[in-house]
């Protein structure tokens, strides 16, 4: 695109050979890593700044404005990383949105427990990837589930994301996840996405993405509509929009509306050919350049590979059978020998993913699981030291 890249992360330098600029930015106190930003923007003027996961994106969005750069406003931002805060303004405006409350870690989660709905889900304050969601059908279940999480939140650097959950009602229902993207403030619509796994916990571990949705023009109209609701509310206005939602006879329930793109490798499943890619749509509208997507042709979709058991990776048996998969087009294994398999509800990483393109989704969905039926992740286990007790 033209476009020379500094990127700014928690490591000094970039990661990628393509990427020969980095800036170390300390992602923990948001008010130095916006002044870093525009330190080095007085000596190479920006075309765009862009957050690309959660964690960045009411820095970009800060940084951006204070520049005159596209952007969405920073509390628009903030509202679309923050569950608990998105929650409490949809509710307030009326949308979909599962009954909820805040839980106190520092209170006596037994005297917290009147008058929530079972089954809930309990969820830490931003986490993405289900890292730490848990559903719970029993007041002894949600005690167990609520100091599991805590374990898993005790590194937050935010007192009050350390400190709280987000409690909601399971709404039992079809889940869906929708792309698409804000420019000056007009939603387009990229792909809406089945996930035909049932999703009903204890935990979420996604799987499959398979688009075009098999839902009728009814159901995907509601979707739609009940995004561009939330982004309203937000205040969002420019940028790439992820939403998860829960659709049942009520309603279609927003589960997630994110300022950012579909997480890890899933982007593939957009690309068509040279003529569209997700992230070059992304820096599009960080630079305010004309935008440009073509329909999506055929049925396309990716399967998140699941941790079925965790340990030390030795080794994935397989590969080449599923590659060969009819409709498969890549077996793409991310993780390598001697790193660790995390399962949810504490790990946040796929091991790695399946892509497939067939003329309709049905076929899709076969070719994967197909597929991940010839793959075998032999693991050892894993044995940790401890200091011994006096």
């Amino acid at each position: 695109m033209g476009l020379d890249v500094l990127l700014g992360s928690r490591g000094e330098h970039s990661l990628t050979t393509e990427v020969r600029q980095g800036l170390h930015l300390d992602l923990d106190r948001p008010d130095t890593a916006v002044q870093q930003i525009l330190d080095v923007a007085r000596a190479a003027p920006f075309a765009g700044i862009l957050g690309s996961d959660d964690s960045t994106v009411e820095i970009a969005a800060r940084a951006a404005g204070e520049l005159g750069l596209p952007h969405n406003p920073p509390a628009a931002a903030r509202l679309s990383r923050r569950k608990d805060l998105a929650r409490a303004h949809l509710s307030l405006a009326g949308c979909a949105v599962p009954l909820h409350c805040l839980i106190d870690l520092g209170k006596p989660l037994e005297s917290q427990m009147a008058g929530l709905p079972w089954p809930c889900v309990i969820k830490p304050l931003n986490l993405s990837a289900s890292r730490g969601v848990i559903r719970a059908d029993t007041p002894q279940a949600f005690v167990e589930a609520c100091r599991r999480v805590a374990r898993i939140i005790a590194d937050a650097t935010d007192e009050f994301e350390r400190t709280h959950l987000l409690v909601e009602e399971y709404i039992d229902g079809i889940e869906v996840a929708y792309e698409g993207y804000l420019k000056h403030g007009e939603l387009t619509t990229l792909a809406l996405f089945d996930k035909p796994d049932p999703l009903v916990g204890p935990f979420f571990e996604e799987t499959i993405y398979v688009t075009p949705s098999r839902l009728d023009h009814d159901a995907r109209a509601r979707v739609e509509a009940r995004v561009a609701q939330a982004c309203a509310v937000y205040g969002l206005s420019t940028g790439p929009v992820h939403a998860e939602l829960r659709i049942n006879r009520d309603d279609a329930w927003i589960l997630e509306v994110a300022s950012r793109t579909i997480g890890g490798d899933c982007a593939r499943t957009l690309d068509s050919g040279a003529d569209l890619h997700i992230e070059a749509l992304a820096i599009g509208l960080a630079t305010d350049r004309p935008v440009e997507t073509v329909p999506l042709e055929g049925a396309r979709g990716v399967m998140m590979l699941p941790i079925k058991q965790g340990g030390i990776l030795r080794r994935v048996e397989g590969i080449t059978a599923a590659s060969r998969v009819p409709h498969i087009e890549k077996v793409d294994i991310i993780v390598r020998e001697g790193q660790e398999l995390v399962p949810l509800p504490e790990g946040n990483q796929y091991p790695g993913y399946l892509f497939a393109r067939a003329p309709t989704a049905e076929q899709v969905i076969g070719a994967l699981r197909a597929a991940h039926a010839r793959l075998t992740f032999v693991v050892a286990p894993v044995f940790r030291m401890t200091a011994a007790a006096r």
